[in-house]
């Protein structure tokens, strides 16, 4: 599929949006997709099908930049500025240079010039480790216009959060978002991003527990939206922030910010909201170990599976540390979860050469098992 994991079991199609109820008439604005055609890792995406993939999960606009390109962003960028141009303004367009690349300030000048609204950079695929004088000129670009720049912070990198607190501290009118939750440093970044309310973390990622501690331990104001498209859908990513959200007790007000109220003001030059200090790791509730042995698995079976591998023997140690013999709340997720872990195994089952038809189930029953103090879905299975 050209979002991966779009190929949804309509079984589960009420679940992806429980508790959506919530955010009332939010409007969804997604901090992070992508188009191109030429990324070596051999994903591809059309702005076409970014914007399908927000119709599908009913969600409104979006960020979208290039995909990696080794032989340079200019035509890249070009690209997504038409895009943008031509989307009705669904898309709203961020420059990717390469710092590296001798021409990459007069890259992002040029792209800015052109209408781009902000900056992307990745460290991983583009090669380079803060801090970097070329990256400090992009932030400066982007303090000066009071516009967004959104690194790369998940797998594959060394941490580079104190480089970015730095630039944050000295660039106070641009907003630095650590994409996917911020991983590479979320666990000492905290302290940090509470005094500087523009260090801002997005949502594209997977694993339950580095949301629960994104949740918890980021001010809701700094957290905003994202999906990842095409590496992740819509659908998916929604259900993980609505469901630890909820489990944190944030409240409507600051989950609406999240989902993209924040994201509109910081696309329009205006100031940030305030939405309070974090709810601290004690929002995340006691352990459960019932449920934690399951997401053990189901964690599991997502690498198994996101490597092109079988994922049957995690998945089915997921369902038999579902087995309970009694009669509490945590007994009731667990069923609840075994029942989704069921609706994995018959899709793989179903397509067992394309083993990444299951995610999708998966990370439903994962993230419900990671976070048992929201309780049982409303949504039957």
């Amino acid at each position: 599929m050209p979002v991966n994991g779009a190929n949804f079991d309509p079984r589960l199609d009420a679940l992806y949006r429980d508790g959506r109820e919530v955010l009332g008439d939010a409007e969804w604005f997604d901090a992070h997709t992508h188009i191109g055609q030429n990324d070596p890792d051999g994903r591809k995406a059309t702005a076409e099908e970014i914007i399908g993939g927000l119709d599908q999960a009913g969600h409104g606009r979006a960020l979208v930049f290039p995909m990696h390109e080794p032989d340079g962003y200019g035509p890249a960028n070009d690209a997504v500025l038409r895009a943008a141009a031509e989307s009705g303004g669904r898309l709203l367009p961020l420059a990717r240079v390469s710092p590296h690349h001798e021409d990459a300030v007069a890259e992002a000048e040029r792209a800015l010039a052109n209408g781009a609204r902000g900056f992307k950079l990745h460290p991983r695929s583009d090669d380079f480790q803060l801090p970097h004088p070329a990256v400090e000129r992009i932030v400066a670009l982007a303090d000066e216009h009071r516009m967004p720049v959104l690194f790369h912070a998940g797998r594959g990198i060394p941490h580079l959060g104190e480089a970015v607190v730095d630039l944050a501290r000295t660039y106070p009118g641009a907003r630095l978002i650590l994409a996917h939750a911020g991983i590479s440093d979320l666990g000492w970044i905290a302290r940090d991003a509470a005094e500087l309310p523009n260090l801002l973390f997005d949502t594209a990622w997977w694993l339950v527990a580095d949301h629960l501690q994104l949740y918890a331990t980021i001010p809701p104001g700094q957290i905003l939206y994202a999906s990842d498209m095409p590496y992740g859908p819509g659908l998916s990513t929604a259900f993980i922030f609505v469901r630890v959200a909820r489990a944190v007790g944030l409240a409507a007000e600051a989950m609406r910010a999240i989902a993209g109220g924040q994201l509109a003001r910081i696309m329009a030059g205006e100031d940030l909201l305030d939405l309070g200090p974090a709810p601290g790791a004690d929002a995340v509730g006691p352990r459960v170990i019932q449920t934690e042995r399951v997401v053990s698995y189901c964690a599991s079976a997502m690498q198994i599976a996101f490597r092109g591998l079988d994922p049957t023997e995690p998945l089915g140690l997921a369902r038999l540390a579902c087995r309970t013999n009694g009669d509490d709340e945590h007994d009731a997720v667990l069923r609840y979860v075994d029942r989704v872990l069921e609706v994995a195994q018959e899709n793989l089952a179903a397509e067992p050469e394309t083993p990444r038809v299951m995610s999708s189930a998966t990370l439903l029953a994962l993230t419900i098992a990671g976070t048992p103090t929201a309780g049982v879905p409303a949504a039957p299975v």
